[in-house]
Parts: structure tokens; sequence; C-alpha cells
């Protein structure tokens, strides 16, 4: 009952209140549209992979000192934060941007195009900002500056934190995430609530995208290694075929999703994405090696599929007198907007865009580290149009693609609804 009340409240437009400052922010906002645009295009020709954005942290450093502001720098290897204490007492609410560029060289034809060249993962390659956190950081930067100039009305406290290595630090025997860094080293001690958006080149110029609950999955690293016995291809009796085995555990698993799993609740899924056995034509190998990804909307849906895998995986080894064993790497929780926080929120997002342009989205199962701040404080994370208007989402270049673009008429709304958020936070709890 409670969650068809909050989908109706939701729906209608229910207002939890304005703050007074929506106009100020308005004019501000457009006074730093073209300031906004030219960060971004400094970030998206200097990209810099994860826990190497050392000249972007500076900038943004060197900004929100010039704002007056506290700053800390150096969380989680390369993250920046920055306070912002209003003129009044009142709760602490924070804003997230992700730094982070990828290693994908960029095809696109820009004056401010990526040429930065890397190491990753042991090999030389293009780096881009090919997921647009360029464009959260110019946002967030110019949140900052337009918050900081109307300080003394503010009722509270907004943090600002600058995230790096949302993409992940992938290496032997390590492997990282920002934000669940900046969690460990306090960011979120005295946070309320955190709110982030994420731009997306699939959805139109001037609209925003939301979602109360699960809006993005959690996403866990499967690895199965099954076991058998070798013989020649000719006499496959003398095995214990380790291939034949691992089809098996393929079929059997796709029965979690259609036999174990309330998909009326959450989707879910488990992929195997590529399988390693056997080196020669007539060798039937000892050992198979497989490798997918698991994706899940909560706590209690990861841990029934988490067991269900290890028992299929386990048991039809067995059968065949083989054996398997099962190793699952949990990476992102899922990323879950507090559905009380969304209710009351939700006005701000139609104020900013137009209800008319607000989009209720249906889960996405792709995943995000933003989900660490809000295992620790209510988070409402959002997405903002960055397709051109009358672009077709399906031929538009997506995330993670040299031909990723981003058309920069939507930054505006993004400083609009990101300040929003926060002012609206801060008078509702006043």
């Amino acid at each position: 009952m409670k969650k068809t009340l909050i989908l109706l409240l939701l729906s209608t437009g229910f207002s939890f209140g304005q703050s007074k400052l929506k106009p100020e922010i308005d004019k501000k906002a457009s006074s730093i549209e073209a300031k906004v645009i030219e960060w971004r295009r400094d970030f998206h020709q200097y990209p810099e992979l994860g826990n190497q954005e050392v000249r972007t942290a500076k900038i943004i450093a060197d900004h929100l000192r010039s704002l007056g502001m506290e700053v800390e720098e150096g969380i989680a290897v390369t993250g920046v934060v920055g306070i912002l204490r209003g003129g009044k007492a009142g709760p602490t609410v924070a804003l997230r941007a992700d730094m982070d560029a990828l290693p994908v060289p960029e095809r696109n034809d820009l004056p401010f195009r990526s040429q930065v060249v890397a190491e990753y993962n042991g090999q030389k390659t293009g780096v881009m900002h090919a997921c647009g956190h360029d464009t959260h950081v110019a946002i967030l930067m110019g949140v900052a500056e337009v918050l900081s100039d109307m300080k003394s009305e503010i009722s509270g406290t907004v943090k600002f934190i600058f995230q790096p290595a949302e993409e992940g630090i992938t290496e032997p025997g390590v492997t990282s995430w920002g934000a669940k860094q900046m969690v460990e080293e306090g960011v979120m001690k005295d946070v309320d609530a955190i709110f982030g958006l994420h731009i997306n080149s699939q959805t139109e110029v001037g609209s925003i995208k939301y979602r109360s609950g699960p809006a993005m999955a959690a996403v866990d690293n499967l690895n199965i290694e099954v076991n058998g016995r070798q013989a020649h291809g000719a006499s496959p009796w003398s095995s214990v075929d380790p291939i034949v085995t691992a089809s098996q555990i393929v079929m059997g698993l796709q029965t979690i999703l259609s036999r174990n799993v309330n998909i009326t609740q959450h989707p879910a899924i488990v992929t195997i994405g590529a399988i390693h056995g056997g080196i020669r034509h007539n060798i039937i190998p000892e050992k198979v090696d497989m490798i997918g990804t698991i994706r899940t909307y909560s706590d209690e849906q990861q841990e029934l599929i988490h067991k269900r895998i290890k028992e299929i995986s386990v048991g039809i080894a067995q059968s065949a007198g083989a054996n398997a064993k099962v190793t699952i790497d949990e990476l992102y929780p899922a990323t879950i907007n507090d559905a009380d926080l969304t209710l009351k929120m939700v006005s701000s997002l139609y104020d900013a865009a137009g209800k008319e342009n607000v989009i209720y989205h249906e889960p996405i199962t792709g995943a995000e580290d933003f989900s660490f701040f809000q295992k620790e404080a209510p988070g409402l994370f959002i997405f903002l149009g960055g397709m051109p208007k009358g672009g077709n989402p399906v031929t538009a270049p997506s995330h993670h693609t040299p031909d990723f673009m981003i058309d920069e008429s939507g930054f505006l709304l993004g400083v609009k609804v990101m300040s929003y958020l926060a002012v609206d936070y801060l008078d509702l709890k006043k």
C-alpha cells in the first residue's frame, strides 16, 4: 500500500514545498552556462584515468577555494571535497560528481577531442571521457559557484564530493572503487542526504529521468572453474569431460531466473561471458574456466542467486564426476533511491525541467558506485538528457564507445536541478 501511495504521489507531482532561492539560482546558472561548457571542454580534452585525476582535482580544488570553501584534497587518492557552510543552521546535504575517464580512444572530430594516451593493464591506449564524467564535474563546479554566491541565505551545509575511480581500479590482486574508498575515509559521516546525476547520451536534452527504489543493478563478477579428467578426444569414455559439464552448467544457470527468482518483484541477470578450455582438436582438457556477470536489485535477491549458482554448478559437476569451484566477487551494491526522499524531492525535478520533461524510468541493468554513498544516507540518483533534440536513442552513440557525444545545451538544466535539490532539501529540513 505504501509503495502504491508513493507512486501515485510521484505521478501527480505532489509537492513538499519549494525554496524561494530558485529565481536567483536560475539567474546565476544562466550567467555561468558558458563557463560550465568551457570547463567541460577542458576536462574532455585532458582526460585522466581512475586515481590518476591529478590535473582535474587541482582545477576543482582551486575553483572551490576561490569560492571561499573549506577544501580537502587527496581523499581516496585523488578525490576532492568542498564544504559550503550556509548562513543559517541546518542539516548537511551532499552533491557528488565522478571525475575519471575510460581507456577508450576518441573517434569524434571535435576541436577539443582527446588525444591523450596512457597505459592501462600493461597496454598503451587512448583515453576519453566516454561516459560523461567531464560533464558531471563541470556541472557540479557550476553548482558550487551558484550556491556560494547565496550562502548567507542557505539553511545548512552543502558538501561537494568530487569522486575518483567510479569506473573502478582493477589491477592484479587489487580491485577498488572510488565511492567505497571515500566512504571508508569518512566523507559521509555527517551527511543527511546525497544527490547525484548522470548525463545520458540516449535521453533528449531538457529531460530528466528518475526512479524510486532500485534504479540500477548490483554487479558481481562470476568465476567458475570446472575440473575433470583429461583424455584423448578419440576415447572420450576415458575422460571426465569438463567442456560438456561446463555446457550443462551454463544451461542449468538459466533456470535460476526462470524458476527461482520472483520476477514480479525485480528482474535479474546471470550471464556467462566467456568459456576457456583446451588447446587442441583431439584433446579433452582437464579444466575449463568460465567467467560472467550477475545483476540484481536487492540484497535478498543477490543472496538467493549466489546460493543457487553455487548449488547448481557444484551439483552438475558432481553428477558428471567432475568438480566445480565457484568464486563470486561482489563489486557494486544496487543503486536504490530512497523512496521517502524521492517522494519529497520530485517537485524539484518538475520545477527544474517542467513536469512534462520528467520521466519515470524502468530499472537499469548497468551499475553505479554511487550506491556506496546510499548505504550511508538516503540518496537520489537521476539521469540528465544529453542527446540532441529530435535524436534517435537507438542510433545515438552509447556510453563507453569511441563515438560517445553529449549535447552541451543540456548542462544548464544540470546546474539548475542539482542546485534545486540542495536548497529544497535544506529548506524542507528547517
